[in-house]
């Protein structure tokens, strides 16, 4: 079985959409769901059932529940989706999201080591390598271990990345992710807080990672998936009761 995928439209940001993926209908979804959440022989008996419109609700599902900040049922379903289609592994990146917030590090490493052969010029996969590494090791090691990476033009992922690899500082990251129009501004700024406070928490100062992601997810929100994940991540911090 080798489907080629789209992305759906919650699970998409500037990020390549996953490549052996098309996404059906959500009105699918719920045989899928309580088959993840009862354990894998449910899920197999569903994958024979329906065939081929299986593996895209499967990821829909693993979005969805880390959407809905359980990324350790997401994680879950993301190994079920590589049980049935092996090949999509290296290109999920959304995978490795959902491992670092189920605390997952050396796992998320690996998945973002793995992403970087299918798709070596995303600057956000450096990053989140970066924050894996820096959990389960120490940010000085994680420094030393960036992954390398190619050209991006989207603002401010340059400064990040200069600031992960100690280069930079978050004045250049917020002065240039400030450029543009406001729309521009706004996704621009919701990226620039979402990764100043993975990186303050990584780093240890857990206020100013809590100050920064409460701004990507309040006043810089964006309806994107990296927009959405500085929700998640204040939901699964503890830092608000709901985020919607």
């Amino acid at each position: 079985m080798n489907i080629q995928f789209r992305t759906l439209r919650a699970a998409t940001s500037f990020r390549r959409p996953v490549p052996c993926m098309y996404v059906r209908s959500f009105m699918l979804m719920g045989i899928v769901l309580s088959s993840l959440l009862s354990g894998y022989g449910e899920s197999e008996a569903v994958a024979q059932e329906n065939g081929d419109d299986v593996p895209a609700r499967i990821f829909e599902s693993a979005v969805i529940l880390f959407f809905d900040g359980k990324p350790d049922a997401s994680v879950d379903a993301f190994n079920q989706l590589i049980v049935v289609q092996p090949d999509c592994q290296p290109g999920l990146w959304q995978r490795g999201l959902a491992l670092y917030y189920a605390d997952r590090f050396v796992d998320g490493k690996k998945q973002f080591e793995l992403h970087r052969t299918v798709n070596p010029n995303d600057v956000e996969n450096p990053a989140w390598h970066y924050l894996c590494v820096a959990r389960a090791t120490s940010p000085e090691n994680a420094r030393r271990n960036m992954l390398a990476v190619g050209q991006d033009s989207r603002v401010p992922m340059k400064e990040i990345l200069e600031l992960y690899r100690g280069d930079g500082s978050e004045e250049k990251v917020l002065e240039r992710a400030a450029q543009g129009d406001n729309q521009q501004q706004r996704n621009q700024l919701c990226y620039a807080h979402l990764y100043l406070g993975l990186y303050a928490e990584a780093n240890g100062d857990t206020e100013k990672a809590k100050d920064h992601i409460l701004t990507a997810a309040g006043p810089y929100s964006m309806d994107h998936y990296m927009g959405r994940v500085a929700n998640v991540h204040a939901r699964v911090r503890g830092w608000l009761p709901s985020v919607e």
